[in-house]
């Protein structure tokens, strides 16, 4: 993909070095912006092999809902060196993606539709299904195109008390939804961004996502927008992105997604198709 080549060209070109809370030190920029057309193929890099199974795992976890890894690591160990010896992570971003805290008496002053709050499983606190919302509102907007919340379709990761603390707050906090004609589109806003390695998991995982959502609300996958605000390359992982560099982007595969509910959707019914990438290239990650 020439789209992500850039942006490692662009850090690598102009990236400061500085250091970091993990002891390996990167070189970093402010503010990158890229996006992709999902019409022309799934955005899965063929410069290097991907490890597409753990990132659909990942993926079937955050729609989980779950705030701990204890049924993720029995299939991808992506998240384990930030988990407790419980398996509890402190930021689960399916945890808020579908149960993020709702203040029991609403919030003062305004008009607050409950259809997607409930009680917590775990806590019996109310919370409120974001993704829920997201899909009902883009079904809406299939019977109403002048409906008031086309504009207002927001996903948050970020809760500010939770960041405060946590060991590693959500890198990718937040993404919107837009619909253009018969297309879904999709934005995510990322804090912290691993060139390297995260990086091209989330342009998997954001752009497999919308083209879930656009099956299950009637419509056609449309583009993948990015903003990385720091968008950094670890000086570890400098070599293997420049053998990256001289590597030819071959043609992009397709997923295969079965017809079935989006709630009824399992790993198996996920199939990538017509992949042919280069050899992987071993990442460190810094943890």
């Amino acid at each position: 993909m020439k789209e992500y080549l850039d942006l490692v060209r662009y850090v690598l070109e102009h990236g400061v070095r500085q250091p970091n809370r993990t002891g390996v030190d990167s070189l970093a920029c402010f503010s990158y912006f890229y996006k992709v057309d999902l019409s022309k193929g799934y955005p899965l890099l063929t410069t290097k092999k991907m490890h597409f199974n753990s990132m659909l795992h990942e993926l079937f976890w955050y729609l989980s809902g779950e705030s701990h890894i204890r049924n993720l690591r029995t299939h991808t160990k992506i998240w384990d060196a930030w988990a407790d010896s419980n398996g509890m992570l402190e930021t689960a971003y399916g945890r808020f993606w579908r149960r993020f805290p709702f203040p029991a008496k609403g919030i003062p002053g305004e008009k607050w539709a409950t259809k997607w709050v409930y009680p917590d499983p775990e806590t019996g606190e109310p919370v409120i299904d974001q993704l829920q919302y997201i899909m009902d509102i883009l079904k809406e907007i299939k019977r109403n195109p002048t409906t008031p919340n086309r504009r207002r379709l927001v996903v948050s990761a970020w809760h500010p008390g939770n960041a405060a603390e946590s060991r590693l707050p959500p890198c990718h906090y937040s993404f919107c939804f837009q619909v253009i004609g018969n297309k879904l589109n999709c934005h995510l806003t990322q804090r912290s961004c691993d060139v390297a390695l995260g990086v091209p998991f989330n342009l998997a995982c954001y752009s497999l996502l919308t083209m879930m959502l656009a099956r299950e609300c009637g419509y056609e996958p449309g583009e993948f927008a990015h903003s990385l605000i720091d968008a950094h390359i670890y000086v570890n992982h400098i070599e293997g992105l420049k053998e990256q560099l001289t590597r030819e982007p071959r043609v992009l595969p397709s997923v295969r997604i079965a017809d079935k509910p989006f709630a009824e959707l399992k790993f198996e019914d996920v199939v990538l198709e017509n992949y042919a990438p280069h050899p992987g290239i071993k990442f460190e990650i810094a943890v």
